[in-house]
């Protein structure tokens, strides 16, 4: 029988707070490496991913792969190479995807299977392709700057 954790959830009161969230998310989650982001358009989904990849070493700046459909990171961090998840990172925007077979055609599967960290944004269409042990986070956006974090 799987054991599932309770949900973890963070409020976001402004830009500043993105950092501790995803540090949070990290540290309580440290054997996950494939994160399935959802949330509306404009809710923080890449701001997330930025400060996923900033925790985890990544020099340059995050940015949303919305037409190439995956971007890869170079990380960093001891903290990445010590947990044995190599040094890479990718991000995948799967917001403009057609259909499941451009997944296919981009090597999903072996991103998944990559031992790397991954982050997906919009990833409705590639649940077919997830684990089960994936960590789904979910955003909502509140008042102003505010959201709610909710990680399953």
């Amino acid at each position: 029988m799987t054991t599932h954790h309770s949900p973890l959830t963070i409020t976001v009161r402004s830009l500043n707070d993105w950092g501790v969230v995803a540090e949070k998310i990290l540290n309580q989650f440290p054997s996950k490496k494939i994160f399935a982001l959802y949330g509306e358009m404009g809710t923080g989904k890449t701001t997330l991913v930025k400060s996923f990849c900033k925790i985890l070493g990544v020099k340059e700046d995050a940015v949303s792969p919305t037409f190439s459909l995956v971007n890869e990171y170079s990380a960093n961090s001891p903290a990445v190479s010590q947990k044995g998840h190599g040094d890479t990172i990718y991000h995948f925007d799967l917001y403009r995807l057609k259909n499941s077979e451009e997944l296919i055609d981009i090597g999903f599967e072996e991103y998944l299977e990559s031992e790397a960290y991954c982050f997906i944004e919009w990833p409705d269409m590639a649940e077919p392709f997830l684990p089960n042990d994936m960590l789904k986070i979910e955003i909502k956006l509140l008042e102003g700057e505010e959201r709610i974090v909710i990680v399953f």
